[in-house]
């Protein structure tokens, strides 16, 4: 994930007043692996897939 929309997403969750256990949750994955993939940590095909969900979620283009 770039750095770019890693900020967009804490932004949008901090607007939202949503944390990253509860967009986890939504996402149906660990604490642990979102953090992964938004710190870049993680970047295959599956997080992938994780990331379009992130953005339809959050309603990030």
């Amino acid at each position: 994930m770039s750095e770019h929309l890693s900020l967009e997403v804490r932004n949008e969750l901090f607007k939202r007043k949503m944390n990253h256990k509860e967009l986890a949750e939504k996402l149906g994955i660990s604490g642990p692996y979102l953090s992964d993939i938004l710190n870049g940590k993680r970047t295959g095909p599956k997080a992938q897939e994780h990331v379009k969900h992130i953005r339809y979620i959050l309603d990030i283009k």
